[in-house]
């Protein structure tokens, strides 16, 4: 019988053999920068931090909202700057309402401190205001600071900036999105997130402090996903390109087909139809068995700084208990990886087969409740709970999904040793990892989380 050692030692070994096979060509050379109209003026990096560092400066007792911990430790800094230029109005069927419209909003930046440890890629994230406020919806630290990406939070819509006027009138209340009242409905939006990549690209303003991007990738999730399909169907034919590639996450995705490649992953929350575009030279579409469109990872990682700046996080009765703890954002991390080799070295990304759906039209799932088909990590492949990407309850409920863990008998039945468990966990990501929907880091993580779990098997 394997010692829970002698399996350590076969998983790393595995895993190693996988890296050394998935391992990354040489870099692209940078692109040069494109110095065009429209590029915004920049006022910062703005002082002040938050409470408690003795280190930085304080501009009257203001911060970065949503400001994040514990960037130092990963070799990353946090700055936020002005910007402020003249936009054109758009409608959601990409009509031009109106030219040189003023505004001035701001961007949040989480970089690395030295050049040395920069990839190349800025992930340019449309912030989500579906909650009342900015939201970091797409930043995952670990993922983001071990790749030595750049993240950028872009505030492109009127309600997100209402509220920061609002939260910190001494910090932002010179912002506007709406050319003095007279575009409330987020028309401006569309060219002030791209007016926002074109600073990135030229370095205006020293936005990336010594770091030069090599590729701008626009991201967004869920409603901010929604914003960036109008902007990529209607928008962007009648304008310059700033982005070499998109991630749609949780939410919509273009159905024009353009010179930008397109990547679209998909929580099982968001697949409702067996109907799907199919894959293309242009567009890659992954579903997520067991995921939620907002799971436990980032509520987690969230719920301080929203008590911190809000004065507490906000709290849901759902009817199933919240939330699921399938790690979406590790095959995030993967399609963006995916993503920097399609625009960089036009490698086509591995495709991903899709949820299955029964007969009846729902979504198809086995004796214990979890659904079929899909990407399938090993918290699906190998569970210790039922995770599923549905729930029902007060508002935001419907996006959370459930974590029902399996009783004890459940788990001396389905798992006789520890040590098998683990085996079995190590097989499942190892054929993620080759299938290209998980970065070897992320299942090195799953493997230490399978060894710790000793005491809740046998």
């Amino acid at each position: 019988m394997r010692t829970w050692r002698t399996t350590l030692k076969l998983a790393a070994a595995t895993l190693a053999v996988v890296v050394a096979s998935t391992g990354a060509t040489a870099a692209a050379t940078p692109k040069a920068p494109q110095a065009e109209a429209g590029t915004p003026a920049v006022e910062g990096p703005v002082p002040g931090t938050v409470p408690g560092d003795p280190k930085a400066p304080d501009a009257a007792g203001t911060y970065p909202w949503l400001s994040a911990p514990g960037l130092a430790e990963a070799g990353y800094v946090e700055q936020e700057f002005f910007l402020s230029g003249r936009a054109d109005a758009y409608s959601p069927t990409g009509a031009r309402l109106a030219e040189d419209v003023p505004y001035t909003t701001r961007v949040v930046i989480r970089r690395p401190a030295h050049p040395a440890r920069f990839d190349g890629t800025v992930l340019t994230e449309w912030q989500n205001v579906s909650g009342g406020y900015d939201l970091d919806a797409l930043w995952a630290p670990d993922q983001i600071t071990r790749a030595g990406q750049v993240w950028v939070g872009v505030s492109a819509q009127r309600v997100g900036v209402d509220q920061l006027r609002s939260w910190s009138p001494a910090r932002y209340g010179g912002l506007d999105v709406t050319g003095g009242g007279r575009f409330t409905a987020d028309e401006l939006s569309y060219d002030v997130y791209a007016q926002a990549a074109r600073a990135l690209r030229t370095g205006t303003g020293g936005l990336l402090g010594p770091l030069r991007a090599k590729t701008i990738l626009g991201i967004g999730a869920s409603q901010s996903a929604g914003r960036m399909t109008v902007y990529y169907d209607h928008v962007l034919p009648q304008t310059e390109p700033v982005f070499d590639g998109y991630g749609f996450i949780v939410g919509q995705a273009p159905a024009r087909e353009g010179d930008e490649p397109v990547f679209h992953v998909l929580s099982e929350t968001d697949v409702r139809t067996p109907v799907r575009r199919p894959d293309d030279d242009h567009y890659r579409r992954w579903e997520v068995a067991g995921a939620a469109h907002s799971g436990r990872f980032g509520q987690a990682s969230r719920e301080p700084l929203l008590t911190r700046d809000l004065g507490a996080a906000p709290e849901f009765a759902c009817d199933r208990p919240p939330f699921s703890e399938v790690p979406l954002h590790h095959v995030i991390a993967a399609a963006y990886s995916h993503l920097e080799r399609w625009v960089e070295r036009k490698v086509l990304p591995p495709s991903a087969p899709g949820l299955r759906f029964s007969a009846d039209g729902t979504k198809a799932r086995d004796a214990h409740g979890l659904a079929l088909g899909g990407i399938r990590l090993s918290q699906v492949e190998v569970p210790r709970a039922l995770n599923t990407g549905d729930n029902t309850g007060e508002t935001f409920c419907v996006l959370f999904g459930t974590h029902v863990p399996f009783t004890a008998a459940q788990l001396d039945r389905l798992y006789p040793t520890h040590a098998g468990y683990v085996a079995r966990v190590v097989d499942a990501d190892v054929r993620a990892v080759r299938h290209g929907h998980l970065l070897p880091a992320d299942a090195r993580a799953n493997l230490r989380d399978a060894l710790s779990s000793k005491a809740d098997l046998n």
